[in-house]
């Protein structure tokens, strides 16, 4: 039987993040279920930072995190993770108090917002139907290489010894003689704190571990890959319907990505696109550019996973011990990781907070909050 200091379920990027963070400080044992780690929901993202996303309360994470992102340390990676992009929020004309709200969620924030009308909307997104008359500019929207974060957060963790296994699903959890004993396949590992990384699957894990579920519920986020005629131009800004009903943004190749933003319950597993999903995204574009889709290039589908407030859950359980959530990171997930991570590395190791942390309220996002 092999002895960590901590256990880490799941590789996705919570798990690879706090696994790169606590690697030069504890021994870590990194367990994922799938033949290579990311398969999920780190591998199926619409690869976007956007302050805005999440609402205010996940604003501080994702803000905090940008400076890492652009600009991260030599040993971490000789390049930063982010692009230009821009994003505009469009509504209808009936829709005006949609904008109302959005800006006002943002007052007295660092977000740059500002409100638009059509002609200057339609300046940065050629084809926009007239009836989308009312917008905000988010000029600070980047798209973000989601591959390349999540592999440097691995090379890292591998490079501080973090043991990483794959295939290694957990099918039994103990806690005996005050460690946590773990097996996974045909192995048994030893760990002093158990960290539950496992996205979807975290209330599975938890309630394997005898942990009283906190509500993490999977939804299923349909993406789609158009070609349309004329092609997207490489410097349009992510399209945000500020009614939640969509958002696309131009990809390599003058093709589109876009997903009729759409939250469908759903048990842990691997998950496909659905055709009527998939049909109700290009409506919905078809609605708001003049623009004619040629065809359906690519689909897919990936899970988001929320707590019952929609904040992420970072910290010890408040009844068990040694037990630490890292979940419910939802869709925002890889644009706050460099944020997070560190916040939970402050937790775990019960040490003082990084300094990028220093306007962040840790207790917005402690597991107490659900005891």
């Amino acid at each position: 039987m092999k002895y960590f200091d901590v256990a880490i379920i799941g590789a996705g990027i919570a798990g690879a993040s706090i696994a790169s963070e606590i690697g030069a400080d504890r021994s870590v044992l990194m367990l994922e279920a799938e033949e290579f780690p990311g398969y999920h929901a780190t591998g199926r993202s619409a690869a976007f930072w956007t302050e805005s996303y999440g609402g205010p309360l996940v604003q501080p994470l994702t803000s905090a995190s940008l400076a890492f992102l652009e600009k991260p340390p030599a040993a971490f990676s000789e390049t930063g993770f982010l692009r230009a992009r821009g994003a505009v929020n469009i509504a209808r004309e009936e829709q005006g108090h949609l904008v109302d709200e959005f800006l006002a969620d943002f007052a007295g924030s660092d977000v740059d917002l500002e409100r638009w009308n059509w002609a200057q909307a339609t300046a940065l997104i050629p084809g926009l139907k007239p009836a989308w008359t009312q917008a905000v500019h988010e000029p600070n929207c980047r798209d973000i290489d989601v591959a390349a974060l999540h592999a440097a957060y691995l090379r890292d963790a591998r490079r501080q010894a973090v043991e990483l296994v794959c295939r290694a699903p957990v099918n039994q959890i103990r806690r005996r003689e005050g460690a946590w004993q773990l097996t996974a396949g045909d192995q048994v590992y030893q760990a002093t704190v158990l960290v539950n990384a496992a996205g979807a699957w975290a209330d599975r894990i938890a309630e394997m571990a005898g942990v009283r579920p906190i509500g993490i519920q999977p939804l299923i986020r349909n993406m789609v890959q158009i070609e349309t005629d004329p092609p997207s131009s490489p410097d349009m800004p992510l399209v945000v319907g500020l009614d939640g009903s969509f958002y696309f943004k131009p990809e390599a190749g003058g093709s589109y990505w876009l997903s009729p933003h759409d939250e469908t319950p759903s048990p842990p597993g691997d998950v496909a696109p659905d055709e009527l999903s998939v049909a109700l995204a290009i409506d919905r574009f078809e609605k708001v550019l003049d623009v004619p889709v040629k065809r359906v290039t690519r689909r897919w589908a990936g899970l988001r996973s929320f707590a019952p407030d929609r904040l992420p859950v970072i910290g010890y359980d408040s009844a068990v011990e040694d037990f630490f959530w890292f979940a419910g990171q939802g869709g925002f997930g890889i644009q706050t990781a460099p944020a997070a991570s560190k916040l939970a590395r402050a937790v775990l190791l019960g040490q003082a907070p990084d300094e990028m942390l220093r306007h962040i309220d840790a207790s917005r996002y402690s597991a107490s909050r659900f005891r």
